[in-house]
């Protein structure tokens, strides 16, 4: 059993580590809502941009002028899966449910025979991933420097995406992010880059247009094509922001509850030791006394 100072020491520590959860929520709490709106403003910026992809895309079709990052290579056998994650932890199990959703997503394409490469955006993503595909491991990015991720952040990451594909280093690329839906939920989703996919051309009102592209329609897609890859993963980093700090928020205000539990708890048991003590020094006064 722990002596009244060990439980003395004890309920200190577990009040200061309340202290510094209780803190780090705040923190959070006020992080957490300049995130969200930065995530919420990025979403029908990139949606847009998709749709205006789809439409031109279509009036290309299987053509020649078609660039090749929306047609790709015609093979699908080297995949290169993009993980971002967050570069810090205490956020419960946010990184932990993207790095799984690529696990078993690399693990299904080399069941299938597939080569996969792995590039990792964020320290915490790269510690979880190296312990079973670090070999596969080709590329890594650390934003711990930065401390507002900006779009010149994921251009510069797009960049280094296209310079390998130019090179013939992959095939398919897959980006992995966790989508933010609220504090309590960030949903792990997959969104492949390249080859561009067109997505689905939203439905017509009223009369069908007939567009006129100046430059010609694959000129036109040779240059949205690499600028939606740097939108497409600039707003993976925000909603990654958003849901990090979401995450760190509920899991510092369960680790504050918590301390809280067992602050009450060791307090109890102290006064219980305390009381026996108490009542043991009593009963050896009276038995001295009752002797003399």
């Amino acid at each position: 059993m722990p002596s009244l100072k060990d439980l003395k020491n004890r309920i200190a520590s577990v009040k200061a580590t309340q202290k510094i959860t209780k803190a780090m929520k705040m923190v959070a709490a006020a992080k957490l809502r300049r995130a969200q709106e930065a995530a919420e403003a990025a979403r029908p910026y990139s949606q847009r941009m998709s749709a205006v992809l789809a439409n031109i895309a279509q009036a290309v079709g299987t053509d020649d002028s078609a660039p090749r990052l929306m047609t790709g290579t015609g093979k699908d056998d080297v995949h290169l899966l993009v993980v971002c994650t967050a570069e810090r932890g205490l956020c419960g199990g946010f990184n932990s449910q993207i790095s799984r959703f690529a696990r078993d997503h690399a693990r299904k394409l080399l069941a299938q025979g597939k080569t996969v490469k792995i590039f990792c955006v964020g320290k915490k993503g790269y510690d979880s991933l190296r312990r079973e595909f670090g070999p596969l491991i080709v590329e890594r990015t650390d934003l711990r420097e930065v401390k507002r991720v900006g779009f010149e952040n994921a251009d510069a990451i797009a960049r280094k995406i296209i310079a390998m594909f130019d090179k013939g280093e992959f095939d398919v690329c897959t980006l992995f992010y966790s989508e933010f839906k609220s504090v309590i939920s960030q949903v792990p989703t997959a969104l492949q880059l390249i080859p561009a996919s067109a997505g689905d051309v939203p439905p017509a009102s009223g009369a069908t247009a007939v567009y006129e592209y100046e430059p010609d329609a694959g000129a036109i897609l040779s240059d949205l094509i690499p600028r939606n890859i740097s939108v497409q993963v600039f707003r993976a980093l925000l909603e990654n922001v958003a849901g990090e700090m979401g995450a760190k928020m509920s899991a510092m205000d369960n680790a504050t509850r918590n301390a809280g539990e067992m602050i009450n708890k060791l307090t109890l048991n102290y006064n219980r030791q305390r009381q026996a003590q108490i009542t043991k020094e009593l009963i050896e006064i009276i038995s001295g006394a009752e002797a003399l």
